[in-house]
């Protein structure tokens, strides 16, 4: 469970109600048109965006974002190294019963370019399109929480908008009472455009990013197969292929990984 997501989501939106409270009163910012027209509208112009076979993923990319799958590349790093190992002692045939025993299905698939002895250019080809693909299926779920942070506060101005009208409306100005209420109607005009900020950026944009970064997580480990793959298939040394494999990871992992073999030996 993505912890430090729901954690910040909890101080954000206490922090906002306290900073209302400590103001003014709860009452004053509830508001049920403000809320149909923003919360309404958002969603009414996603599903008009989007066709059904997105919209159909908005409770996976809600899971995605706060219960993520864990994507360890140090755990692809020790596999690719370890089946380089295997074809180097056994052979290249030695690798199909790696495969049949993997659980990802794209090192399986990596691996099975191998046993059937395709040349590296072709692999390499099936591998950046079978990424490629997965991408462009990505980028169009979670592109659906880019738009609503798009589409959130425009919608909070056409109901700001909506409201400035009905007030301007029905304003007399001859009437004393009319215009008493004149700071009340303008309240309730500005509140829209506070829930279509509320829900750009405490609520879509947010899960985007989540998304996006759990997306980059699994790139990155679908690229070390891929490396580790053509290594493989070039016969490469399996220590090459390991530190092939981790200049790929950011300074900080490669740092603490030596640090931690430096410990294994002392």
């Amino acid at each position: 469970m993505n912890i430090s997501g729901i954690i910040g989501f909890v101080l954000a939106i206490g922090l906002v109600v306290w900073g209302i409270m400590t103001g003014g009163e709860i009452g004053n910012f509830i508001d049920p048109p403000s809320i149909a027209i923003v919360v309404g509208g958002t969603i009414g112009a996603l599903v008009f965006t989007y066709p059904p076979s997105v919209l159909k993923n908005v409770g996976k990319m809600l899971k995605i974002a706060f219960m993520p799958t864990k994507y360890d590349p140090e755990k692809y790093i020790t596999q690719m190294v370890e089946h380089c190992k295997t074809a180097r002692m056994k052979g290249i045939l030695a690798l199909e019963e790696s495969a049949n025993a993997c659980t990802d299905p794209f090192m399986k698939s990596a691996l099975m370019l191998i046993v059937d002895a395709n040349d590296s250019d072709k692999i390499k080809s099936m591998l950046d399109d079978s990424i490629d693909f997965m991408c462009e299926r990505h980028e169009s779920n979670f592109a659906i929480w880019v738009k609503g942070s798009a589409v959130a506060p425009a919608m909070g101005m056409v109901g700001t908008l909506v409201g400035l009208i009905n007030m301007l409306a029905t304003m007399d100005p001859t009437n004393s009472d009319s215009a008493a209420s004149l700071g009340s109607s303008m309240s309730t005009a500005l509140v829209t455009t506070f829930y279509g900020c509320i829900l750009a950026h405490l609520v879509c944009g947010p899960i985007g990013n989540l998304c996006k970064y759990n997306h980059n997580q699994e790139i990155l480990c679908l690229q070390i197969i891929e490396e580790g793959t053509l290594a493989i298939t070039a016969g490469a040394n399996p220590r090459y292929v390991e530190e092939k494999l981790r200049m790929m990871l950011p300074a900080t992992a490669k740092s603490k990984k030596k640090g931690a073999a430096s410990s294994e030996s002392e």
